[in-house]
């Protein structure tokens, strides 16, 4: 499906069903050097069980057009803006890694407009070494190994997203070097990193949200380590927050290590 969003052409996957205004709505945010694909079970499960599925490409990224955002505040008005352009006046945001960090600072903006806020390998600070900042600007090929296999608790989980031993890890390397290529104007490698790395506003954003949140943590995560969303999650609990959590046996890349588990996390906590 294709948008119209702020002037520029953005492209959201919806799980093979077309947009239904009476259904509730959810948006599916990816992280650094990702796209829609990420998403790919979670995100055709809901669309085939009474959702609204808008799986997007942020902008400068793969096939939606426009500036690639240069910070997460940037990119969440752009979340806002998505959901202007479709007329939905409410819809659940969920979001890996930066996307977390995104759909969390879009709820704290939105507030009764999000229905719930999923966040999955999420982190506050999501500080990024001084190494992989550099190495995502002059040597991305590195830096796209480095975080592979940091993201990693296994090479071939089964079931695997996509079917019995999928390689995980060459999946992830071939869809990180097309993301790359995508954007020739642009390293989104680095801008992405950068803006995780500045975003400051994660424990003021968890106190302004409206809606129940569900944190998806990956026990053996060396990107975002479980303990790295205590000060979240510690935050939101003393604000009176409706907080769920759920920890998986995995890494960083929870929605093809564990797809299933990740899937009825989400799947269950929708239907709150």
């Amino acid at each position: 499906m294709e948008l119209l969003v702020n002037g520029h052409k953005t492209y959201c996957y919806t799980g093979g069903k077309p947009f239904d205004a009476a259904q509730p709505t959810v948006v599916f945010i990816h992280g650094v050097l990702n796209d829609h694909s990420v998403w790919i079970l979670q995100s055709r499960y809901l669309a085939h069980h009474g959702w609204n599925v808008l799986a997007v490409d942020l902008p400068g990224h793969c096939r939606s057009e426009g500036e690639a955002p240069s910070s997460v505040e940037e990119a969440a008005d752009f979340i806002a803006a998505l959901l202007d352009s479709i007329s939905v006046q409410r819809a659940a945001l969920v979001g890996h890694s930066w996307g977390s960090l995104i759909a969390l600072e879009a709820a704290s903006k939105l507030k009764d407009r999000v229905s719930h806020l999923v966040l999955v390998g999420t982190a506050f600070p999501m500080k990024v070494s001084q190494a992989l900042l550099d190495a995502s600007l002059n040597e991305p090929m590195k830096a796209l190994t480095m975080i592979n296999v940091f993201s990693r608790s296994t090479l071939a989980p089964p079931p695997s997203a996509l079917g019995p031993g999928t390689w995980v890890y060459g999946l992830s390397m071939a869809l990180g070097r097309r993301v790359l290529a995508s954007n020739p104007k642009v390293n989104v490698f680095h801008r992405g990193f950068k803006a995780c790395d500045s975003y400051a506003n994660g424990e003021t954003a968890v106190q302004q949200i409206t809606c129940p949140v569900l944190f998806v943590l990956g026990a053996q995560d060396q990107m975002t380590p479980p303990k790295a969303a205590q000060g979240l999650i510690t935050a939101a609990r003393n604000a009176g927050k409706d907080v769920q959590v759920a920890s998986l046996a995995v890494g960083h890349h929870q929605m093809n290590e564990a797809p299933d588990e990740t899937l009825f996390a989400i799947r269950d906590f929708l239907k709150t």
